[in-house]
């Protein structure tokens, strides 16, 4: 543990470095953080440099410099990196995942925090009394409607092995996204007559463990909320169902592409997107006239064929098909 952050201390140092260099030739400096390593959040980072790109903003050009840092899951390591960006201080934060969001507005009220795969500031808990959000936080962030249409999907393409559908999840208590969609959730199914077993897990961990527990409630199919958590231990959730014949709906798209069956859900890719082409503008001015947290733009219908065939679900023809 003291080589590993020997070696952190030694990386931020040449880090810091390298960002004074850009500062003293008038570089601006993009501070992105992510809070844990992951294949489908990390299409955000993508989509947000390749906008900035698109608008003119990249390190080939000489004119744009991008420090990437990613806390691997670790609260500490996470804070130690924003306390590092704040200190810089870099022109502006890239934040993806609610924990990377928070802990940046925790840390700065100045700096522009530039949201990705995170919730609307009052869900996040980021507004004063009167319910304003911080005055810092713009980018892209998504409150909890659409996940009426992504779990209305589970009953129109699955048939219940007796009586009513029983559906599993798993959600993160720490999270305000994992435990909000669950009571939302909770009502939607009580108006789709589906029974709902849900355990909590709050780390990634536990989640072998904690999904075993839940297949054997003799659920139906398993629901992969908007959770961090489950993001991050996807796979293993995704091993176990598919040992015991379980089928996984969810609301985010890229966790198709990673094995569910089917989803209405966010392009993480455009997600990210969306926020970089906010960010550019503000490198253009210099100014955050006119920017202020926006709603996701682009979902779609998709589904995995071969997840499909697997368990004999017959998907919509408006659907898109994502390997």
């Amino acid at each position: 543990m003291k080589y590993i952050n020997r070696l952190y201390l030694l990386i931020s140092a040449c880090a810091f470095t390298a960002c004074q260099s850009s500062h003293k030739n008038n570089v601006p400096v993009v501070g992105v953080v992510e809070a844990f390593e992951d294949a489908t959040v990390s299409q955000a980072k993508t989509g947000f440099i390749d906008a900035l790109a698109k608008e003119g903003f990249s390190e080939k050009k000489n004119n744009l410099k991008i420090e990437y840092r990613n806390a691997q899951g670790s609260i500490p390591t996470l804070t130690q990196i924003v306390n590092y960006y704040v200190a810089e201080p870099v022109d502006l934060l890239a934040t993806s995942t609610t924990l990377s969001s928070v802990t940046a507005a925790q840390k700065t009220k100045t700096i522009p925090i530039f949201m990705m795969v995170s919730p609307t500031p009052q869900r996040a808990h980021l507004v004063d009394a009167q319910g304003k959000a911080q005055p810092n936080l713009f980018g892209t962030v998504e409150d909890l409607n659409y996940i009426d249409t992504s779990f209305s999907l589970i009953p129109k393409l699955l048939k219940p092995k007796s009586g009513k559908l029983v559906v599993g999840m798993i959600y993160n208590q720490s999270e305000p996204q994992s435990a909000d969609a669950l009571e939302r959730i909770k009502q939607l199914a009580g108006k789709l007559n589906i029974t709902i077993e849900a355990l909590p897990l709050n780390t990634s961990a536990d989640a072998q463990l904690v999904t075993q527990s839940l297949l054997n409630k003799n659920i139906d199919a398993f629901f992969a909320n908007p959770d961090n958590t489950v993001f991050a231990a996807f796979e293993t959730i995704l091993k176990s169902c598919n040992q015991k014949n379980i089928p996984i709906f969810t609301s985010e798209a890229g966790l198709v592409q990673r094995g569910a069956v089917a989803a209405f859900g966010a392009d993480i890719y455009q997600w990210g997107y969306q926020s970089g082409l906010q960010a550019a503008q503000y490198l253009k001015t210099h100014k955050t006239d006119g920017l202020k947290p926006e709603m996701v733009k682009i979902r779609k219908r998709v589904y995995n064929p071969d997840a499909a065939r697997r368990y004999s679900i017959n998907v919509p023809a408006n659907f898109e098909a994502v390997k």
